[in-house]
């Protein structure tokens, strides 16, 4: 771990101006002060604030997530990861870690000048500015359903997206349903790539014919049924497996439209169980993320990365949910 004097060695200036840098003096220009932070990530300093017990401090950056009420799919998991860490005697803040924020400020840095001893970053997508930066951090990072390779630094955390998937393939498969249609969400998201891959991965297991016409990308919002649906039913779909909730009540909403219903004449699987998915008309049957527990999972993971065990990657297990929107497959008759 470096000193500020060899920090000051490195870039050729005085203990005291390394010392202003680090803590934040106004008596020198920003551009210093930035290059003082910068090597002092690259050289792995930690200030000694941050290895106070009563200063501990980590962050939670969130991007692109709704996180702020119950009914909002973050919640649970801000609120396990903060409920973990009150109980270990950490202070937690949370950020929002809009695209400008990542632009104006280096990832390392902004912890650093911070006095953060680690963050879980949730929401982020893969082409972020931070996550480009993820691949070299020095700073103890939780992912939520992200990952980068080839860091001990950084961890991934998320539910089994394959048992998840596969689950809702048996399922369906178990009611007679050989049709199956999968509505995904956004593209460039590791979380749709690795859905995507277990669906056909579940679908060849189960001896069903996978057809390019019974999948599609979306966005994860309900808005994205009418865009997509129509072609599902074109296609002879008898169930739609869903990317999450939303695009499951979507997904409904569209059948209902159309004269069709569920799950009479489609079946509709969701993922998440929001607290939407119970009070949907039919109650949505879904993949269960265990919200709460990966959040404090997240904890964990973040606590031991700051006390040098690497973590790489933590799962839970998905858990199937079967409620009223999925039943067994009638061929139509004469």
């Amino acid at each position: 771990m470096a000193t500020i004097k060899e920090i000051a060695d490195r870039l050729g200036i005085s203990i005291s101006t390394v010392s202003k840098g680090l803590n934040g003096a106004s008596d020198i220009s920003e551009d210093l002060r930035q290059t003082v932070l910068d090597t002092a990530v690259e050289m792995g300093y930690a200030t000694k604030k941050s290895k106070k017990v009563e200063n501990r401090k980590l962050a939670v950056f969130i991007e692109n997530m709704e996180y702020g009420t119950p009914d909002q799919f973050g919640y649970d998991i801000v609120l396990g990861f903060r409920q973990n860490a009150f109980r270990h005697s950490w202070d937690v803040t949370v950020i929002p870690a809009p695209p400008a924020l990542q632009s104006e400020e280096k990832y390392d840095t902004y912890l650093l000048k911070n006095g953060f001893c680690g963050a879980f970053l949730v929401g982020f997508a893969l082409q972020d500015e931070w996550m480009r930066q993820l691949k070299t951090t020095t700073m103890p990072t939780v992912l939520f359903d992200n990952y980068i390779k080839k860091n001990p630094n950084v961890c991934y955390v998320g539910t089994d997206n394959y048992g998840g998937i596969d689950a809702a393939v048996e399922h369906l498969y178990t009611l007679g349903h050989k049709k199956i249609a999968f509505l995904n969400g956004s593209l460039h998201s590791m979380v749709s790539e690795e859905r995507q891959e277990a669906y056909y991965a579940s679908m060849k297991e189960h001896g069903l014919e996978i057809s390019e016409e019974l999948t599609a990308y979306g966005h994860y919002v309900a808005d994205s049924a009418r865009y997509h649906v129509p072609a599902f039913l074109n296609a002879g779909a008898t169930a739609i497996i869903c990317g999450n909730d939303l695009i499951a009540s979507g997904v409904i909403a569209e059948c209902r439209q159309r004269g069709l219903r569920v799950p009479e004449d489609i079946s509709v699987v969701g993922f998440d169980d929001i607290p939407l998915a119970a009070s949907l008309v039919p109650p949505l049957t879904t993949i269960r993320q265990e919200r709460n527990e990966l959040g404090k999972c997240a904890y964990v993971a973040l606590d031991s990365l700051i006390h040098h065990i690497p973590f790489c990657r933590t799962q839970i297990r998905a858990k199937l949910i079967e409620r009223k929107s999925t039943s067994r497959y009638e061929p139509p008759r004469g």
